[in-house]
């Protein structure tokens, strides 16, 4: 796949590069890998998910460790059971193996829990990355900016292409004017990054064509989300009525045993 992906990359390149051979033709690069071990909020924002999949890791291995134990119990009390009973847990162990198998897919699965926060996590650097390329494309004059770490399989590039650090100076700029107290700072901040009315336009829709893009994923994963626990609760019904109705048969067949033995014990 990402043969392909280069390899229509380049005739793309190409055909674009013989279309403007009459103009100057810049590319740069960035690597996001670069930048995000180098912001502080997305370090610490990663270590806390960090730790609920910490969590998430033994609530699994929990699971498993129960199974087990109900499998090894069903093995030593074989002897003692009728085949009804056998059968009966040999059910409740397949239910909650298929219960811990969801539980591990809702977590860890491709749309599982840790996917999407991981997606959430990176998302709003990708949307400062977004904006810092679009400002430094614009103020160098690059034709095109590639991430190097993405599947387009770019394989060579000079070094004096890299733009990363410079994004990371825009991205802590911003952080750095959310920061400002005085109205000195400001007013000089204002003056160092002034802009047109059109560059204020141009990031006011781009901004907003972000804001829409982000509310429409966030829409999508919460219509995910009721669906997988719309799911989890009829799945959970069913087994509360399968096992109502084992439960149910028992008492009848215990029942029965007693009376037929009430009735032996008044004949003798």
């Amino acid at each position: 796949m990402k043969s392909k992906t280069f390899f229509l990359a380049v005739l793309f390149l190409a055909g674009t590069v013989s279309s403007l051979a009459q103009k100057s033709f810049r590319i740069g690069y960035v690597d996001m890998e670069y930048i995000l071990e180098n912001v502080p909020e997305y370090q610490e924002a990663s270590s806390q998910l960090d730790a609920r999949v910490k969590e998430w890791r033994k609530e699994a291995e929990k699971n498993r460790e129960e199974i087990a134990g109900l499998k090894q119990d069903l093995e030593n009390e074989k002897a003692l059971l009728t085949k009804e009973l056998i059968a009966e847990k040999e059910e409740e162990i397949a239910y909650r193996q298929e219960q811990a198998t969801e539980y591990e897919q809702n977590r860890f699965g491709p749309n599982g829990d840790y996917m999407l926060q991981k997606k959430q996590l990176v998302r709003p650097i990708q949307d400062q990355v977004f904006t810092a390329v679009q400002e430094i494309a614009n103020n160098r004059n690059f034709d095109m900016i590639f991430d190097r770490t993405a599947e387009s399989g770019m394989i060579y590039a000079d070094q004096a292409l890299d733009v990363s650090d410079q994004v990371l100076r825009s991205i802590n700029r911003a952080s750095n004017r959310r920061q400002l107290n005085s109205k000195d700072e400001i007013e000089e901040m204002e003056r160092d990054e002034a802009r047109t009315v059109e560059e204020d336009e141009a990031i006011s829709e781009r901004e907003q064509a972000i804001e829409e893009k982000k509310n429409e994923r966030e829409q999508l994963i919460e219509e995910r989300r009721r669906q997988r626990d719309s799911i989890k609760e009829a799945r959970q019904r069913e087994f509360e009525e399968r096992r109502n109705r084992i439960l149910e048969e028992r008492q009848r067949r215990r029942d029965s045993i007693a009376t037929i033995r009430q009735e032996r014990d008044t004949i003798n």
